[in-house]
This record gives C-alpha cells, structure tokens and sequence, in this order.
C-alpha cells in the first residue's frame, strides 16, 4: 500500500471505514481479493513472490495494512518481507498492542514499513523509522510512505475527501471512497517531498492514483466496518495504465462483534 486513510469511532454504524490504494511494479505477480486458501478465515489480496499481503482481515475480525517507508538512503540488505507482519497478525491470537511492540522490536530486519494493526477491541499503528508504536483513537488518520500524518499533499486530499464522504449514507459512501483513491490531479512542485527518488519520480507519486506503464496504483481497496459485526471488502484491481482489471468483492460476517473505538452518537 502506498496511501490508506481511514475514519475510526467516527460513525455508529461503521466503527472502521478504510480506503487505499496499493502502489507497485506491474511486473510483480499478485492475487486479487479473495479468502486464502491454505489460511481458512483470512481474506485479502496476496502478493505471489513473498506470501504476505498489502491489506488482509480474519474473519474473528482482525484486520491489518502496510505501506512500505520511502527512503533510498536506508536499504537493507537481506530484508524479511514486509508482507508477512500483515498475513503474520491476521492469522494469530496476540492484540493488537503487543504485535506493535513486537514488530517495532524486530523493526531493524526489515525495510521501512508503517503497519496498521486491529484486533477488533483497538487499533495501533506502528513503524520502523525512529517512533514508538501508538495506539490511534477516533478520528481520521493517513499515512503513504512516510510515519503517520506526514502531510504530503496526497494524504492531505485523502484525509479531507474522507472527511467530506462520513456524512453521505452507507449506498453513497463507496463511490465517494473510491472517487478520492482516483484522484489524479497533479500536485506543484512547489509542494511535493523529496525523498531521494529525483523529481520525475516524486511528480508521478504524488498523486493518490499513479497511472503509468510499469509501476502504478495496483489496487484500490475500500472497506466497510459495520458496528453489528458484518464487513464489506471491495477490490479494484488495475493494470498498466490504469487498465480495469476486475472488482472483487467480499461480504463478510464476522464471527465476534467488533467493539473497535466508540462512535460518537
């Protein structure tokens, strides 16, 4: 993943709303949304070369998403895949809290990584680049590729077109998540980071959705928390240029109700 913003405790009905977009080479091999076969209950999409995932939930209701931290000056070289602290928590017992201070420990065997983590009753956020694991309360949180909240300007649109789509009624809501991950709209130079990849690279990530011919927005994911224990997962999957490639969609029934963050009523 490359953008997630999401909205926590902020709506009765939907104690989690989550959008983002998954940012890759084209070349690399991934499966699209689906429940994992050799994984019963995990559901996700499934990144073919490691085993992991980008964004992946267990259907007792845990949930977890990564992005990868941008910085060509730090590399690793033998890293473990980032992949797997997402497939790794969703598919084991520990809270929340504990497998953030678990993987900022073991932080230094991987590359950058900002990883969300819920187990149904919280939700943490944690990286390897220099900040202690945080618990996030309700509101409206992003992050791309650096630490929490960093405002670039994509997480600054995301943040303020999720912010704008909370009031509009659940048969709304999806397309407007999925307009603001299709935001395309070029950002000045003025405005954009820079993170040591040259400035043609920073202007083609800039935007929420990167259309090129081999490294681009891979998949848009857009998921429904309700507050009654259902979850809905929608996948839109994209090729070089932006292609469509498929939208798969998974309804969910959680086997514990979630009780995540108290909605204001």
């Amino acid at each position: 993943m490359c953008l997630i913003v999401l909205a926590s405790g902020m709506r009765p009905d939907l104690p989690l709303i989550v959008a983002a977009n998954r940012d890759e080479f084209f070349a690399r091999p991934a499966d699209p949304l689906g429940e994992w076969p050799d994984r019963p209950g995990v559901v996700g999409g499934r990144d073919r070369e490691k085993g992991g995932s980008w964004m992946a939930m267990h259907r007792s209701g845990r949930f977890a998403a990564v992005t990868n931290v941008r910085d060509p000056a730090r590399r690793h070289p033998s890293p473990r895949s980032r992949g797997a602290l997402v497939s790794e928590f969703v598919g084991g017992a520990v809270s929340a809290a504990e497998a953030a201070s678990e993987v900022v420990a073991e932080g230094g065997a991987y590359e950058g990584f900002n990883l969300l983590l819920s187990d149904g009753q919280s939700l943490w956020y944690a990286t390897n680049r220099d900040a202690a694991p945080q618990p996030l309360g309700a509101g409206i949180h992003g992050l791309s590729n650096h630490r929490l909240g960093t405002p670039w300007p994509k997480v600054r649109r995301a943040r303020d077109a999720l912010g704008q789509a909370l009031a509009l009624p659940v048969a709304r809501l999806e397309a407007a998540l999925f307009e603001l991950l299709a935001d395309e709209a070029p950002v000045a130079d003025s405005l954009l980071p820079d993170t040591g990849v040259g400035l043609e690279w920073e202007r083609l990530l800039a935007t929420p959705f990167i259309r090129a011919s081999h490294y681009g927005t891979r998949a848009s994911t857009v998921v429904l928390w309700g507050a009654s224990g259902e979850a809905l997962m929608v996948e839109r999957r994209f090729g070089p240029g932006g292609s469509p490639q498929g939208e798969p969609r998974m309804a969910l029934r959680l086997t514990a109700v979630p009780d995540l963050l108290s909605a204001p009523t």
